[in-house]
């Protein structure tokens, strides 16, 4: 019986203990445990009156338990009410604990007055157990109360003064050793009480101490996520800046691009020799064809470094864009099984004329391999290194392999050229760094670069995860090594002819019917067509275009090919266009949507309309073999 009041009030102490120091949260912490507390006071009543029944006056035990009940039911009264109210506030919690408190002293007099009134009748074993439970109430109450130092103080004292005092009185046997040990548990309570107290304004300054850090840190966590959200709003606009900008900038190039083949269409094209009168003689001087031969000399060569310009430009594009692509998460990793040879492919007529034009033995090994990775990101990081590969290499050989080690497929770019310092070889890999051999400067095939080739290879490379690493010896060459798990082979697939367009692709007696809204590129795009035989009806609306194929007559020419910018007036596409114009014939006509934005995923819109898509600035003879392979012809 004496177990149960101590562990109720340690329970609730504990509760105390457990919340921040502000008097509300103690308040509360009180009126939670006042079921538990009221229910051991009752049960330790009655057992009292059992034990005392008939050994005390009928009166005096009947008084004492109307005067507890009263005490008890108003505790249970004020705790019910407390969960009714439920104070939010320190002001109104000061009058919950007033209350709290006048009933807790009340209980703590009435066990006084019971061991005043029940000690010394009775069987002595009855007046031990009424002792000791008083004892526990008064220790059990200790965590409870140690915090209200007046309140606990007068409580022990309700409770222990008069049991200690009708102890001494009463004498008899044991009487002073046992008036003995009441003072010295009344000694040990209040200095428990004290180190409660002490224990407990530590552990509120802990806590409050803990609340601030954590109040802190969510401002600090709210801070932070604010600073990612604008950092993500920052770099998505960033993204959709470079966008809009690459569409725009790539527009002139895609133009002068145009223009510079036309330009040199018109002057390889046969010219009548050229004639005057000498002013004496009357006699007829043909002039002289060298000397034309060579200002068509200058201006072709003049073309080919207009054209030089272009194509770096557009790398130079490329490279920014895929760099921010891939920072922005725009860019997934789709591994599937796929045979190296066709990547190889790609690659060797990507490559080949710029290893010849340099001297250099391009080589692939290893192509009938088959690895699991993404293809696209596969071939885009073998691109980039064979682009370096070439670049700085002066005399020798590039080699592509892919070579089994095990349950991995080793895919390396060898080249014999100067080397990287071991001083830089992790430096390769940052943006916007480029390095040479010491004390000399780049070659003359070394165009100028962002820096961002390597930068973009390693990111790729993580997003498959797929480890990459890099060997050099100065001065004798570079090996990159990247490793992708081994695939299975796929179904053998009948492989599609390849055709190549002929320099001297004639497009005569071929109508093709374009769309674009750029004045110079449609002006560019309309002499290039033009000066290659064809028949060419432009639009620079989609209104246009739609009026012409609405008024179009059975007998008219129709259309052999449509050459269609993607971003059209308001909002409009070239896809509308290529619908609006085979709605006409109702029958497909080959298509071509030229695009200068590379962060749209228009790959799959090119699947589901059934055209070709190519990216500004194109290259002529990219136009040109597009154009070919679209007509049919060789």
């Amino acid at each position: 019986m004496t177990a149960h009041p101590d562990a109720a009030e340690r329970r609730g102490a504990e509760a105390v203990l457990a919340v921040p120091g502000t008097l509300t949260d103690r308040v509360h912490a009180l009126y939670s445990y006042a079921g538990t507390t009221n229910l051991s006071y009752l049960l330790a009543a009655l057992m009292f009156l059992w034990l005392f029944h008939g050994a005390v006056h009928e009166w005096v035990l009947t008084g004492w338990g109307v005067v507890f009940a009263v005490v008890l039911l108003g505790r249970s009264w004020l705790a019910l009410a407390y969960a009714r109210t439920a104070p939010q506030d320190d002001t109104q919690s000061q009058r919950w604990l007033r209350g709290w408190n006048v009933g807790t002293l009340s209980s703590g007099a009435l066990w006084g007055s019971a061991a005043w009134l029940f000690y010394g009748h009775g069987e002595p074993l009855h007046q031990l157990a009424m002792v000791l439970v008083i004892f526990a109430f008064c220790v059990g109450s200790t965590p409870l109360l140690a915090w209200q130092r007046g309140i606990f103080l007068a409580y022990v004292g309700l409770s222990l003064a008069p049991t200690i005092t009708r102890i001494a009185l009463q004498g008899g046997p044991g009487g002073l050793g046992l008036t003995a040990v009441s003072v010295l548990i009344l000694l040990m309570t209040v200095r428990l009480g004290r180190n409660y107290r002490d224990t407990f304004g530590e552990l509120v300054e802990l806590k409050a101490r803990a609340q601030g850090l954590a109040v802190q840190l969510r401002a600090e966590t709210a801070a932070a996520e604010a600073a990612r959200r604008e950092a993500e709003l920052a770099n998505r606009a960033k993204t959709q800046f470079l966008a809009a900008a690459s569409h725009d900038l790539r527009q002139p190039l895609h133009a002068l691009g145009l223009f510079a083949e036309a330009l040199r269409q018109k002057t390889t094209a046969p010219r009548p020799s050229q004639a005057t009168t000498a002013p004496q003689g009357g006699e007829l001087i043909l002039g002289r064809p060298g000397d034309q031969l060579g200002r068509d000399d200058e201006t072709i060569h003049l073309i080919n470094s207009i054209n030089s310009s272009v194509d770096a430009l557009d790398g130079l594009f490329s490279e920014l864009l895929d760099i921010t692509k891939i920072d922005a998460g725009g860019v997934e990793a789709r591994p599937l099984d796929f045979r190296l040879d066709e990547v190889f492919r790609k690659l060797k007529l990507h490559f080949e004329p710029n290893a010849f034009e340099k001297g250099l033995a391009l080589r692939f090994r290893g192509g009938q391999h088959v690895a699991r990775a993404d293809p696209m990101l596969v071939e885009r990081i073998l691109r980039n290194l064979t682009s370096n590969a070439i670049r700085y290499t002066e005399d020798g050989t590039v080699l592509v392999s892919a070579r089994r080690r095990g349950a991995m497929l080793r895919l390396q770019v060898w080249d014999s050229g100067c080397g990287i310092r071991e001083a830089d070889r992790e430096r390769v890999f940052d943006e916007f760094v480029q390095v040479h051999e010491p004390g000399a400067s780049p070659g003359p095939h070394q165009r100028k670069g962002l820096g961002l080739g390597l930068a973009i290879v390693r990111r790729l490379a993580r997003l498959m995860d797929a480890p990459l690493t890099l060997r050099s010896t100065l001065g004798r060459g570079t090996v990159f090594t990247l490793e992708l798990p081994l695939g299975k082979a796929p179904a053998a697939v009948q492989a599609m002819p390849r055709s190549s367009a002929p320099l001297g692709l004639t497009l005569d007696r071929r109508l093709v019917v374009m769309i674009e809204d750029d004045p110079a590129v449609k002006s560019g795009l309309e002499v290039l067509l033009k000066s290659w035989g064809a028949s060419v009806i432009s639009f620079d609306t989609l209104q246009g275009c739609r009026a012409w194929a609405g008024a179009a007559e059975p007998t008219m020419l129709k259309p052999d090919l449509i050459i269609a910018d993607y971003r059209l007036e308001s909002g409009h596409t070239g896809i509308e266009a290529i619908h609006a114009l085979r709605d006409m014939l109702d029958q497909p006509i080959p298509a071509i949507v030229v695009t200068g934005s590379v962060l749209s995923n228009h790959e799959r819109e090119a699947q589901e309309h059934d055209f070709h898509l190519l990216v500004k600035p194109v290259v002529p003879n990219k136009l040109r073999a597009m154009i070919a392979f679209k007509l049919g012809l060789r």
